[in-house]
């Protein structure tokens, strides 16, 4: 799939990998909508990349508001990337000295990370239907991210773990359903990257989590997050899997 000229949607496209996403796809000649409930981050973002970006301001868990999102997206151009980076985390155990953990909670993380990633999903891909295939038989591509947590998820990330494993989970039979319209469906699964949702953890935590990282020992950068979306818009072997970016961090249980 060819970036320069097309359409791009990215979700939590105002901060961390989404905002680094942005930016490489603009300077690769896509015409970028971002989308975030952060109105403040994402207006200055779209002004920083100027004419050939657009912020709107929607929550991703919120059909109409998606909907508005995607209809803006294809109104500047054939809409064929849809990169979902919206997302939110917590650590909370299932059991506390408060008792239960909440459902409302737990429910809130995964209707961000998961239902709000399939609502962006279905939207696009139903813009992205009737696009002209390209010479591959291509009219879209969807870049979904998961997480290493999806598959080895630590102690205090029930909610988090079990949204991105729904997310890795639902990358294959998206592919497969999607793959009569000539539509691509890929997620990534990055480990720990410097993000705010990362640098809001204690200094002693994000140090002991770059020393878990065999090589190399550091954070993670969104620009090597948006380097292999870059790679899987532009490959179209790759469909229907997860790929981990991360280092070869194996987390532990803490």
């Amino acid at each position: 799939m060819h970036i320069a000229g097309s359409s791009a949607l990215v979700t939590g496209g105002a901060s961390g990998l989404g905002a680094g996403v942005a930016r490489h796809l603009v300077a690769l000649g896509a015409r970028v909508t971002i989308v975030d409930v952060n109105h403040e981050a994402g207006a200055a973002l779209a002004e920083e990349l100027g004419a050939q970006a657009q912020f709107v301001a929607a929550d991703v868990a919120d059909a109409e508001q998606m909907r508005s999102a995607v209809e803006a997206a294809a109104a500047v151009g054939d809409l064929r990337i849809l990169v979902c980076c919206a997302g939110i985390a917590t650590a909370e155990r299932t059991l506390s000295k408060e008792g239960p953990l909440p459902l409302e909670r737990f429910t809130r993380v995964i209707a961000v990370n998961l239902t709000g990633t399939f609502n962006a999903v279905r939207l696009a891909a139903a813009v992205m239907a009737s696009n002209t295939p390209n010479d591959d038989g291509e009219r879209g591509v969807v870049v979904c991210t998961a997480s290493i947590a999806a598959f080895e998820g630590q102690i205090g990330q029930v909610a988090y773990s079990a949204s991105k494993a729904g997310v890795a989970g639902m990358t294959l039979p998206l592919a497969r359903e999607l793959a009569r319209y000539g539509i691509r469906v890929v997620s990534i699964a990055p480990g720990t990257f410097d993000t705010p949702m990362l640098a809001g953890l204690p200094e002693a935590a994000i140090t002991a989590l770059t020393q878990q990282v065999p090589f190399p020992s550091r954070l993670g950068r969104p620009a090597e997050f948006a380097a292999l979306v870059q790679h899987v818009i532009e490959n179209p072997m790759l469909n229907g899997t997860t790929i981990r970016l991360d280092g070869a961090l194996r987390m532990g249980p803490r």
